[in-house]
């Protein structure tokens, strides 16, 4: 179906201009230059406050849309999955954080696209939001570790080391929810993927939306 132009409102291009950034950071950390670091911090910065503004404009004009509940983490799917993925490339970040975090993104794209065949919009659940700031939070302090490094001398490289205790505790709480909000999402959906066609022996209704949608009118609350 076709986006109309009520739904293209103001949260959605935020959500929208979120995409944009993530290629942009992507063509920052491509290129080897001085500061590399330092501005895929500032950029990676503003895709996570785009992150909040949308929700917070969505529920204030109250735009929440079926686009939104789509467009909106998708956006924060990409913006994160990327930043792992080049923190992965860096050597910063082990491969089986990288692994959980992906995989867990995977699972809910494939349950969104289970129920969409059923001709309903898979909503969030409120654990994804507290996933999302977790992850967000542990890149923007590598990403700031490493602009320091990157672009002070003497107290900044100092500085830079001190970053390394919050980071780390940071990125095992982040893998911990992201693990643990995979498993209760999928608990919560188990219905639909268990269930013939997710209809027999408790599909759709057993399912009911209720389960798998609940906290759908809430923007901020990541899938």
């Amino acid at each position: 179906m076709v986006a109309t132009a009520k739904q293209w409102n103001l949260p959605n291009k935020i959500s929208l201009g979120r995409l944009c950034i993530c290629g942009l950071f992507v063509g920052d950390v491509s290129v080897p230059w001085a500061y590399s670091a330092t501005t895929a911090l500032i950029l990676f910065a503003v895709g996570s406050l785009t992150d909040w503004v949308d929700g917070w404009v969505a529920r204030r004009q109250n735009l929440v849309s079926d686009l939104g509940k789509l467009l909106d983490p998708l956006a924060d799917k990409i913006l994160i999955s990327t930043a792992f993925l080049v923190l992965l490339e860096r050597g910063v970040v082990p491969l089986w954080a990288v692994v959980v975090i992906i995989a867990r993104e995977f699972l809910v794209t494939g349950l969104r696209a289970l129920t969409a065949a059923q001709g309903a919009v898979l909503a969030a659940a409120a654990s994804g939001k507290w996933k999302t700031f977790a992850q967000m939070l542990y890149v923007l302090l590598v990403l700031t570790q490493m602009a320091l490094v990157e672009i002070g001398k003497g107290g900044k490289q100092v500085a830079a080391p001190l970053l390394e205790v919050p980071a780390s505790v940071f990125l095992w709480v982040a893998v911990g929810i992201t693990f643990a909000s995979g498993v209760l999402y999928f608990y919560r959906c188990r219905a639909l993927v268990f269930s013939r066609e997710g209809k027999e022996g408790g599909g759709e209704e057993d399912l009911g939306r209720r389960p798998c949608s609940s906290g759908s009118e809430n923007r901020m609350a990541r899938p």
